[in-house]
């Protein structure tokens, strides 16, 4: 028999039931508060039914079924607990505890709970041989003598992450896991995600250091401080440290999380951290070229009082403003700081400085994207999360590479070409997610306009163009047509270096599919055409009408973890809160009787402007919260002679950085885990992160340190929590004015828009209009304009910047984390294998390589995902800084420097600079951890 509509009706236990289509028996008892014994089974995941241990009672059936992978038919009578059930239930854990060590790994493993719920005492059979421990790996401890191999881990590892590391080799019992070709974990391909080891029922694979084994006090929900995924995770915490940490399921992420969400975390104890204001010596010298030792930041500062430190650093900022103006001073903010943060350093900048000259890490990733969408659809945010492409037919991935910098949503694309999307990459590099694409297009650098260009070319050639849409949704397409008619991919394919039949067939693809995706990263954005570069990707969702629903839209993937936040909140030098401009009167009225202060009419500098300013003496203080101009900013000599030069440079932070060597008074902040705020990712998920842990020494809240800065520059401010903040950035801002600081404690995120209370938030923005004046989209062409700078006989080389995997931004903390900075200590350019064979290196070998603005010596890396004649270098390492090389040119329209194309010379040899000693203190002992020490701290 049938229940009502589609469910299933059954008996469960001897009451009536009902199973809606595809729900197993135990996701039936589960929701009906009834517990079957499982260890194979994990939520979310692929059903395997090999342990057996949730075996139910059938009626009228001769064998018992496992609940894991038998679904309820009409009519079935379901016993979880008769006799036979539990004497099976019984007789298989008693089986796998005989089988594994009497070592507790995990003394709350699920193992040891079932055995206890059913009364399982001392088994009674042998134990069979187990392999020896595999501590090879810096963050993951590998127990197989606790291993019952449900193969949770294989599918985690195959299914989840498809990392495709670990696998279940060889037979009987001599069957074990294993990773890669029965390597070393440590050894193997394993990328740390540590997917395996939230999965394991046993503590067979655990974090390294006993963690398990340390008792915990609590456990704190928050968030990732990482990239823009924003995945929501749990800490476990003991004696002020935090112990491990766990994936939860939040809309983002359903409990995944990369290596750095899961093992870097212990940057927050490291000895580096600031503890005291300091205030720099008289005569100490403050230049670019001198390196302050972190460890001993005496030798140039003087510890002071909080209030001395406010004191002059307010005082001499307010002195500068009353003798030179407002536009004497600038200020950098912080994207990996809350909204609450973001929204208030960009009030003082234009209330208490009174200036526009406010900016963050936007302007150097994705500004240009920001600038491209304004212009063409009305909104700088994304109009699909992530997770929608689990429902495209087609994704367009173009001048990213997630599985390095968006981990967790590498998965969720990799995922769905498991379920059959269609995944088309273009970019200069090959990563390794190009394993999983249909078409991999490895195109020239700095040719992404050509390709995108060849592309329309095509939709509007064949006749593929989305009329209906075209005519009703936007303007200004006969312009576009007529641009477009010039690029074919015959023409393009010289620049592009992709077949014109590749490039057709994947504008075919592309555009006739039935949910089509775009996501790109700083490969489009960080380029003197990086608006260009954006303006074809909103232009080839127009043509084709792929933007308004699931499974479709415009998705630039954010670098930090705040960055979409803190644009938002007004953090940025054209722009108020919600995108309103400040050369509008009318913004500019409204904001004025907010915040009862008159605002200055015009836009200010960006970050590079900024710099240039100071050479020219229009800038003579600043104040940076949060962020490392002096890592992050291009051509870094030029940067941190500015930052040098200033009279007073204040700087608010966790450590001594590069920018804070060069600071007058530097003041002690606040670390991720010990603040609480909203975050916004890259989704428009407002998420909720809440203090875990207590600031170390006389380090304060930044929240507090903004408003004692504004209470010396005049402004009457009386904030003390973070919900008074959000309350009058709702008044400010009507995307999120329908979130209430309550429910997000209540719910932990909602996505904007949401202007009313109660509203659910959208999820896809654009369905019927867009946010324009007209409720049209824009077309706005582009032609293909090279790079500033083209390699030529004396710089033949082009470099590429940007991250890698383990180490994020300037690598502040990832590079004072234990187990990010074992996995990759040192900085090293990637080159192809030929063309370090054509310079006579071997890998591993230093190299040199130079720009027009400065050189770096760091040692090779064969990759053949880079194509020849170029070189990669991740920007994080003080030591090789890529930086100093790169060029500071701006987009026109974004600003954005061009980080991603720069002619470079490589040479063999060269002197590599020593590094700075962020090494920590030896791990402590399982004895001194099971004392109270972590060994994370």
């Amino acid at each position: 028999m049938r229940g009502n509509g589609d469910t299933i009706a059954f008996r469960l236990n001897g009451v009536e039931r009902s199973a809606t289509p595809g729900e197993t028996i135990i996701e039936v008892a589960a929701r009906s508060g009834i517990d079957i014994p499982h260890l194979c089974h994990k939520p979310g995941m692929r059903p395997d039914g090999n342990c057996r241990a949730c075996v139910v009672e059938i009626k009228g059936e001769r064998v018992l079924a496992p609940s894991c992978c038998r679904a309820p038919s009409p009519g079935m009578d379901v016993s979880t607990d008769s006799a036979r059930a539990l004497h099976a239930q019984r007789m298989v854990v008693e089986l796998l505890v005989a089988d594994v060590t009497e070592r507790d790994y995990r003394p709350d493993s699920e193992l040891a709970q079932w055995r206890r719920r059913l009364g399982v005492g001392a088994p009674r059979f042998p134990a069979r041989g187990q392999p020896a421990a595999d501590l090879s790996h810096p963050a993951m401890a590998v127990n197989l003598d606790a291993c019952i191999q449900c193969t949770r881990c294989v599918r985690a590892c195959r299914e989840v992450q498809v990392n495709d590391v670990i696998g279940y080799a060889f037979r009987g019992e001599h069957s074990k896991i294993v990773f890669d070709l029965d390597d070393p974990m440590g050894e193997s391909t394993c990328v740390a995600c540590g997917e395996c080891v939230q999965a394991c029922p046993t503590g067979a694979l655990a974090p390294a250091g006993d963690a398990y084994r340390i008792p915990v006090d609590r456990r704190v929900d928050s968030v990732c401080p990482y990239c823009g995924v924003g995945c929501q995770l749990t800490y476990h915490v003991r004696d002020n440290a935090i112990v491990r940490v766990e994936g939860r399921d939040g809309p983002a992420n359903r409990e995944r999380l990369c290596v750095k969400g899961r093992f870097g975390f212990d940057y927050v104890r490291h000895p580096h951290r600031l503890t005291k204001p300091l205030i720099r010596k008289p005569g100490a010298p403050k230049s670019a070229d001198f390196v302050v030792d972190p460890a001993n930041p005496l030798e140039i500062f003087r510890e002071a009082t909080w209030e001395e430190a406010l004191d002059l650093a307010g005082g001499r900022l307010r002195e500068i403003r009353d003798a030179h103006g407002g536009d004497a001073l600038a200020g950098f903010g912080s994207a990996k700081g809350s909204n609450e943060e973001a929204y208030l350093f960009q009030k003082l900048v234009r209330t208490g400085f009174g200036t526009n000259n406010v900016d963050h890490c936007t302007r150097l990733c994705h500004a240009s994207s920001v600038a491209a969408l304004l212009e063409g659809i009305g909104s700088g945010a994304v109009s699909n999360p992530v997770m929608d492409v689990l429902k495209a037919d087609v994704v367009l991935l173009i001048g990213a590479n997630p599985v390095v910098n968006h981990p967790v949503a590498a998965t969720w694309i990799k995922n769905a070409v498991r379920r059959g999307t269609k995944l088309i990459i273009a970019e200069p590099r090959r990563s390794e997610l190009a394993r999983h694409a249909t078409h991999f297009l490895q195109i020239r650098p700095d040719s992404d306009v050509a390709l995108l260009n060849a592309m329309m070319h095509v939709i509007v050639e064949e006749g593929l163009v989305a009329q209906s849409f075209v005519a009703s949704r936007t303007s200004g397409y006969d312009e576009l047509r007529r641009n477009v008619a010039a690029h074919s991919p015959e023409a393009m394919a010289a620049v592009t270096g992709i077949p014109a039949a590749t490039l057709r067939e994947v504008a075919r693809l592309y555009a006739t599919s039935r949910g089509s995706m775009i996501l790109w990263g700083m490969g489009i954005s960080q380029h003197v055409h990086g608006t260009d570069n954006a303006r074809c990707l909103i232009a080839l969702a127009l043509m084709t009408g792929q933007v308004g629903r699931p499974g479709t839209g415009l998705h630039p993937l954010r670098g930090q973890n705040n960055v979409q936040g803190a644009s938002d909140a007004g953090l940025i030098p054209m722009m108020y809160p919600d995108y309103r401009r400040v050369d509008a009167a009318d913004a500019r009225t409204a904001f004025e009787s907010l915040w009862g202060r008159a605002l200055p009419p015009k836009a200010g500098l960006t970050v590079v402007e900024i710099m240039d300013a100071v050479h020219a003496g229009r800038i003579r203080g600043m104040y940076v919260m949060g962020e490392n101009p002096a890592m992050s900013d291009p051509d870094l000599a030029h940067a941190r002679a500015a930052l040098a030069e200033l009279e007073m440079l204040v700087v608010q932070d966790i450590f001594l950085t590069e920018t804070a060597y060069l600071a007058d008074v530097v003041l002690p902040a606040s670390a991720f885990p010990e603040k609480t705020g909203t975050f916004t990712n890259t989704d428009r998920l407002v998420q909720l992160g809440r203090q875990a842990l207590d600031p170390p020494g006389a380090a304060r809240q930044d929240l507090w340190i903004i408003v004692e800065m504004a209470k010396r520059l005049g402004l009457d401010w009386r904030y003390a929590h973070p919900r008074e903040v959000f309350a009058e950035m709702r008044t400010a801002m009507p995307s999120i004015a329908g979130i209430t600081w309550e429910r997000l404690e209540r719910e932990h995120a909602v996505t904007y828009p949401c202007e009313r209370e109660g509203d659910p938030g959208t999820r896809v923005v654009f369905t019927e209009r867009f946010p324009t004046a007209s409720g049209r989209g824009r077309f706005v062409p582009a032609t293909v304009i090279p790079a500033a700078e083209r390699p030529d006989d004396h710089y033949p080389f082009v470099l590429i910047t940007g991250r890698q995997l383990e180490h994020w931004h300037t690598g502040s903390m990832t590079r004072r984390t234990e187990v990010l900075d074992a996995i990759e200590p040192e900085p090293v350019a990637s080159l192809h294998p030929l063309d370090l064979s054509a310079l006579g290196v071997a890998p591993g070998q230093t190299i040199t390589v130079a720009s027009r603005r400065g050189s770096i010596a760091l040692k090779a890396r064969a990759d053949d995902g880079t194509p020849r004649g170029a070189v990669f270098i991740a920007f994080c390492y003080y030591e090789a800084a890529a930086n100093l090389l790169t060029n500071p040119v701006l987009d026109p329209f974004g600003k954005i420097p061009e980080f991603k194309y720069c002619a470079v010379r490589v040479t063999a040899g060269g002197a590599t600079a020593p590094q700075r000693g962020f090494a920590r203190e030896p791990a402590p002992t399982e004895t001194e951890a099971l004392a109270g020490r972590s060994s994370a701290g």
